[in-house]
């Protein structure tokens, strides 16, 4: 008990005689926060998002009885749509792209809101939550996916940009 109470005095006096310079640090440190409020999002493309300029399509993320899946698994879609992935069943759920052609790989990163990591999309954890994607300013091309947490299930699928 005597040992606490002389750790607790040691960590006050600590961390007294540290306050003055926190003082300081604090104009430096909100600059610091204002800056990586403005960084680019996980990944660090430094590219803007790209509002969609057409259609929206929907794929369900399921998971049941017969598997988890994608639905569809395959889509095709136009330079500037965007795909909106919707929680139906068995969730966690997430976008993970894959072998990216580079050329794309920093505006679609860009065009992922609140992503996780690189190429990366949100933990979707609520029935019926979505997550919408961009495609604007990416190249043609094909664009596979999974999702992270059920991959070993083949939760995969394939967005074909004309």
């Amino acid at each position: 008990m005597r040992f606490s109470g002389v750790a607790l005095v040691a960590a006050v006096a600590t961390l007294s005689a540290c306050g003055g310079g926190e003082q300081k640090a604090a104009g430096t440190d909100t600059a610091a926060t204002a800056a990586s409020a403005a960084a680019p999002a996980a990944g660090g493309s430094g590219m803007a998002a790209m509002p969609a300029t057409g259609k929206t399509i929907e794929i369900k993320m399921v998971g049941d009885e017969k598997g988890y899946r994608f639905e569809p698994a395959a889509v095709t879609i136009k330079v500037g749509d965007a795909v909106k992935f919707i929680v139906v069943s068995a969730q966690p759920h997430n976008i993970a792209f894959h072998d990216v052609p580079a050329e794309s790989k920093a505006q679609l990163q860009a065009n992922m809101p609140e992503a996780m990591g690189d190429m990366m999309g949100k933990m979707l954890l609520a029935p019926n939550e979505a997550y919408t994607i961009s495609f604007a300013g990416v190249k043609p091309g094909k664009y596979e996916f999974n999702c992270t947490p059920h991959l070993a299930n083949n939760m995969k699928g394939t967005i074909t940009v004309q």
